[in-house]
């Protein structure tokens, strides 16, 4: 009975040790390769003030304290209907806050479009139940609060688009594969780097999940926000209970445009994990850009040429399926 009791003890530290390390490295890559502007990637940063928009903070979405977002509007106010572009933070689901991607909100709203920071909650002390899932829940509930406060400014949205990085990539790609047909408005395109899209133990090596089955349902089962067991891994019954928080699932024909770009060293949303989004988005036949980083780690931080091919990109496609009516 000792035997078995400190077995048990031992795989629950082992699972509290893997999903510490996966909480520490992804806060460790919130501020990641966006926030670097060499001079090609200039273009993609703006002087902000009052000739090119206006910021609107902490607009209440919910009744929870992160339930808040940031607006920025164009001082070009006179078109009939305008594009929505949300930009969701990163942080490992544990931390960050839609300030931090201000300079990106900045430059997408010089471009012409109203473009939107939502802060979600995130799963802290004070939260422990916060899962993947439930912050997804609130960005789709979010949506039709950014658009009203557009509406009540004199902005008449009537397309969006969604991204992020990483803990943001993963739920702009959910609200753009599984929410899509509830928005207030069409989602026209999706853009995102590093985000995880599947949740595989196999995949997963850097935290030990392909050894360690009850460590893999112990945080998977977390980020879910539901019971997984370990005898559930490789089942239907697995396949069932990780879908609501795994965007490749949701890929069909119909699925909207996507950029998405994946560092082949990342170790915090382990490579491995990024073949079924890219997988699906082929089979499926899906207008797409996927931008491989073969230098680089979560930080996206060494191949430069590749950035800005990602960025390069992310504009095109916002010229292409965001345009006007």
């Amino acid at each position: 009975m000792r035997k078995e009791n400190w077995k048990g003890r031992k795989t629950g530290l082992f699972i509290l040790l893997c999903i510490v390390v996966f909480i520490v490295s992804f806060v460790g890559s919130a501020i990641f390769k966006v926030t670097y502007k060499s001079p090609e990637m200039k273009k993609y940063s703006i002087d902000w003030s009052d000739k090119v928009g206006k910021v609107y903070t902490d607009i209440v979405y919910g009744k929870q304290d992160a339930q808040k977002f940031d607006l920025y509007v164009p001082t070009d106010d006179a078109k009939d209907t305008y594009g929505l572009v949300i930009y969701l933070h990163a942080g490992g689901f544990t931390t960050g806050d839609k300030a931090d991607d201000k300079k990106m909100l900045q430059w997408l709203c010089s471009k012409g479009y109203l473009a939107a920071g939502i802060n979600y909650t995130l799963r802290d002390d004070d939260h422990p139940k916060t899962s993947v899932y439930s912050q997804s829940q609130e960005i789709k509930a979010s949506i039709p609060f950014v658009v009203e406060k557009a509406k009540k400014l004199g902005y008449n949205v009537d397309r969006m688009a969604i991204s992020g990085g990483s803990a943001g990539g993963c739920l702009a790609l959910l609200y753009a594969y599984r929410d899509a047909d509830t928005s207030p408005v069409p989602v026209k395109m999706v853009f995102e780097a590093v985000g995880p899209a599947s949740f595989y133990a196999e995949d997963w090596t850097t935290y030990g999940l392909d050894k360690s089955p009850k460590a893999a349902a112990g945080l998977f089962g977390i980020m879910a926000g539901k019971e997984i067991t370990s005898e559930m891994l490789g089942t239907v019954n697995y396949d069932d209970a990780i879908k609501d928080i795994s965007a490749y699932m949701w890929i069909n024909e119909d699925t909207v445009p996507t950029v998405c770009a994946y560092g082949i060293y990342d170790k915090i949303c382990p490579f491995g994990s990024s073949k079924h989004l890219i997988k699906a988005l082929n089979e499926n036949n899906v207008t797409h850009e996927y931008i491989e980083f073969p230098h680089s780690g979560h930080a996206l931080q060494n191949d430069n040429n590749c950035y800005i091919q990602y960025m390069d990109k992310v504009e095109e496609y916002l010229n292409t399926y965001m345009k006007g009516q």
